[in-house]
This record gives structure tokens, sequence and C-alpha cells, in this order.
């Protein structure tokens, strides 16, 4: 389903991986964008590509939770392909669960509802690969179990679980995409932070880097863009239609060696790191299984490369200068 020519609505889209996902449509010629987010960690700023590539871009202040704004965009748009990014981060929900958990499950029932309506054509869902827990093996295919630790990744589950049941009781078109950890410019730098803004602010500041636990917990760090290109192949393949699909490198990197690689990038190999107490809801091992991403668009991202963390690192830097 080509999106050349579609009117196409991204939740989240002024988000870490949603501006990278707007941007990455562009390319693809769709006859309009529309973009929604409430900016609880949307930047406006990471839409400047976006407004100067495409300056009929349409962006929408609103929460994707509330079904009855969300169905007028989508009537007032014309919306054919919904891809529904906006979401409530992890952290968010180790201090306010119920609220992370009712939104979040909230966007996912709103767009599976407005499918069910027959309002848009096709959805695509960006869950998470917390959604698993931490590895009962590895690597870690779709059949993996949902054994989610934290209230954020019981929600995710629990969204995946929704879109399953539209699809089989109301035959909606849906796919969920399951990405691994996400890397890149434009993660958010401030509370709600990622590992690689966080190393490289406090060691622009000369603090010390803290590692929660033995720092051999390990993750699948994949590229955004990496991440956003094979969103828009998914939705162009047919026979991902109905599937939940890990989006991933299929390579495991420890949280040491990844800080490790950060220092030698930035030329400060002998930085401080102490370790602290484990992080509540921390998970242990990450490490994607690909193979249906391959079967079905017959490439996945990048293993975790020297090129693509420099750049990540040298716009935080510019970031915090």
């Amino acid at each position: 389903m080509s999106l050349r020519n579609r009117s196409v609505l991204v939740t989240g889209g002024a988000g870490f991986i949603g501006s990278h996902l707007v941007d990455r449509l562009i390319s693809e010629g769709p006859k309009k964008i529309v973009v929604v987010d409430n900016y609880f960690l949307g930047n406006d700023a990471n839409l400047d590509h976006a407004r100067s590539a495409y300056p009929d871009l349409t962006v929408l202040r609103l929460d994707a939770s509330n079904l009855a704004a969300m169905q007028d965009v989508v009537a007032e748009h014309e919306i054919e392909t919904v891809f529904d990014l906006a979401v409530v981060p992890l952290p968010t929900s180790l201090a306010y669960p119920h609220w992370t958990m009712m939104t979040n499950i909230g966007i996912t029932a709103t767009f599976c509802e407005i499918a069910r309506r027959g309002l848009v054509e096709r959805l695509v869902h960006m869950s998470s690969s917390e959604a698993y827990g931490s590895g009962h093996y590895v690597p870690m295919d779709e059949d993996h179990p949902d054994d989610a630790i934290t209230p954020y990744a019981a929600a995710k589950a629990a969204e995946d679980h929704i879109i399953r049941s539209y699809v089989k009781t109301f035959g909606i078109d849906a796919t969920v995409v399951r990405p691994f950890n996400n890397y890149g410019p434009r993660q958010n730098p401030g509370s709600y932070a990622g590992i690689i803004p966080i190393v490289v602010q406090r060691v622009a500041k000369g603090l010390p880097i803290e590692i929660h636990g033995d720092g051999e917990q390990t993750r699948d760090f994949t590229f955004v863009r990496d991440t956003a290109d094979l969103t828009i192949a998914i939705h162009e393949t047919p026979e991902a239609r109905g599937l939940e699909i890990n989006v991933a490198t299929g390579v495991g990197t420890s949280v040491n060696v990844l800080v490790e690689r950060i220092f030698e990038i930035m030329g400060v190999p002998n930085h401080p790191v102490v370790h602290t107490p484990e992080r509540p809801g921390d998970v242990r091992r990450h490490q994607a299984d690909a193979s249906r991403l391959v079967s079905l668009v017959g490439r996945q991202p990048a293993v975790l490369s020297s090129d693509a963390l420099a750049e990540t690192v040298e716009w935080y830097q510019k970031s915090f200068a």
C-alpha cells in the first residue's frame, strides 16, 4: 500500500521517533501529513526540517486518547493511514502509573475504534520491546511471552492485545511495529532522557556517569532513522497486515560497552563511572529476533555503528553547548 497521494496522520509526530518518521514520510509523496501531539515530550523544533521540506504540514496540539477529537481530525483531513506513535514514556509510569497506563491504552483503543468504524483504512501502531519484559530466551521473537515489568510495559502489552482483538473480531487493517531500543538525534534530553543524552550531558558538565546495577544489562540499540524507514516498508507490505513485527538489529549491547563507546567518541576514555542500585523495572536482557521483519521486507536495521553513534553524540553536544 503506497503512501503516495495518501492522507496520513502521525500521532506523537513531534516526538523522537515520530519526527523522524514524519521526515521519512515526506519523501513518499503523500497528499497530506497531519501531526497530532500534546507536547508532553514532543518538541516543536523536532519538526523544523519537516516544515521546511513540506510547508503544508499540519500540526495539531491535541490529546490522541480523545476519541471524539481524533474522529474529528480523521474526518476533517480525510485520513487514510494512521501511524500511532503517541505515548507517555516508561519513566513517567514509575511516578504516575495510573495516568500513564490509562493514557497509553486510551490512545490505542481510540484508533482501533476509529478503524472499526471504517474511518481510516490502515493503522500502524508503534509498540515497544518493553512489553516482553526481560528475555526468557534470546534472541526474542514475536512469540516471546509478554512478561511486563513496569506499568508502562504492561500498558504496551495490553495495547498490543487490544489491536489483536480488533483485527480478529472486526477485521481492521492494523500492524504492530515493535521497535527495540532506539537511539539518535532528538531523543528527549530532559527529565525522561535516554542513556546517550544523559551520558553526553554529564561528561560535558564534568560529572561521573551513573550506571544502574552492574551495567551488564543488554539492549538491542537501533538507529531511529532505520526504524522510521522500516516502519514505512512495513506499511507498504500487504503480508504485514495483522502481524506484530520486531524492528531491531538482532545484536545485544551491554550498557557498559555503550558507555565506553560514547567515551571513545568524546575523547574521554577515563571519565569516571559509578554504579548505583538497580533501577526499578529495569530489564536484564533485550536482544531481538528480527527474522520476521527480514522475511517480509528483506532487510533489518544496521547494528550499532560508530558513524550513527557519533552523529548522535555530536547532536547532543551541540544541544548542550
